[in-house]
């Protein structure tokens, strides 16, 4: 006789059904970040647009050690590095401020009045870079609406062009940075606040504390773990800037100033034609970020005691 087949439990039909409902993001992840690592072997081939990769030259590390050998390429490499550090660990130092822009929000007690400033701060974060570019350009352009203000009552004669200076570029950029996005970063702090469970505070009116000892001797500790998280997040993202930014706020004159490594790789490759160069750039960047989140999440691990992953 046959023996019958074991009957899943409850645990194990509930988990089959997870993994069915997350099989198409699970495929998504595969598509768009797994499969375009293929194209990583265009880096060891000197390719040419339009031809078969294997048509190409096969030229090893070539293009890996080029920013070395090439003192033209060293040159643009460690300013375009320096670029990148700089603007990023200026990010890094404002880090904290999505955390406190959050605990002084939801210290506000007026709740419809709280929603409509979250409201306001968020969605900044959501307008493409290209809009963020055409609203400043008609504040600080020699025809914009500062020029305007500032010739018509007198304090200048003749019209500045502030999107053209070179001058404070990285305080510039992280200006627009958090404009952009220090609603939206104050998120998953306010999030965390709402799990705070509330007889702490009422523990703490008891005892008389006031509004600012509460946030500093609850709120703040309870926010930390989150923000280390993310601290440690960032650090992985240190040398990943994106381009969207960088690119349109770009021109002649700001170009030095503001080209970090992401538009150094997207004008080598896309707009020079060098693929072979930019994707062995794009790699070892990619290379780099994955260590410095295992060397970040290992920190986090001996100083605090609790790791990210």
């Amino acid at each position: 006789m046959q023996k019958s087949k074991k009957a899943k439990s409850p645990r194990q039909k509930a988990g089959f059904r997870l993994f069915l409902l997350s099989a198409p993001f699970l495929l998504g992840i595969l598509i768009f970040s797994y499969m375009p690592l293929l194209g990583w072997s265009y880096s060891f081939f000197n390719y040419k647009p339009g031809r078969d990769l294997f048509d190409c030259d096969f030229v090893g590390f070539k293009w890996f050690i080029a920013p070395f050998n090439n003192p033209v390429l060293r040159m643009q490499f460690v300013r375009v590095m320096s670029n990148t550090l700089g603007i990023n660990l200026l990010y890094m130092a404002t880090m904290i401020l999505p955390m406190i822009f959050a605990m002084f929000l939801m210290e506000i007690p007026w709740k419809g009045y709280r929603k409509l400033v979250q409201t306001l701060t968020t969605i900044p974060n959501f307008i493409s870079w290209v809009l963020v570019y055409a609203a400043f350009f008609s504040l600080f352009s020699t025809e914009g609406l500062l020029n305007t203000l500032l010739i018509g009552m007198g304090v200048i004669k003749t019209p500045v062009n502030y999107l053209t200076e070179n001058s404070h570029m990285w305080l510039k950029m992280l200006g627009y940075h958090l404009w952009k996005g220090l609603g939206w970063g104050a998120i998953v702090y306010i999030s965390a606040i709402t799990s705070i469970d509330s007889e702490i505070y009422e523990a703490a009116n008891i005892d008389g504390a006031g509004r600012f000892q509460k946030m500093w001797y609850i709120t703040t500790p309870h926010l930390l773990p989150t923000f280390f998280v993310m601290f440690v997040l960032q650090i992985g993202n240190i040398i990943n800037n994106g381009i969207d930014q960088y690119l349109v706020f770009s021109n002649a004159m700001t170009q030095d100033a503001i080209e970090v490594l992401d538009l150094y790789v997207y004008r080598y490759g896309l707009q020079q034609g060098n693929i072979s160069y930019a994707t062995a750039v794009g790699m070892w960047k990619s290379l780099v970020s994955v260590l410095l989140v295992l060397i970040a999440n290992t920190l986090s691990k001996k100083i605090r005691g609790s790791s990210i992953f």
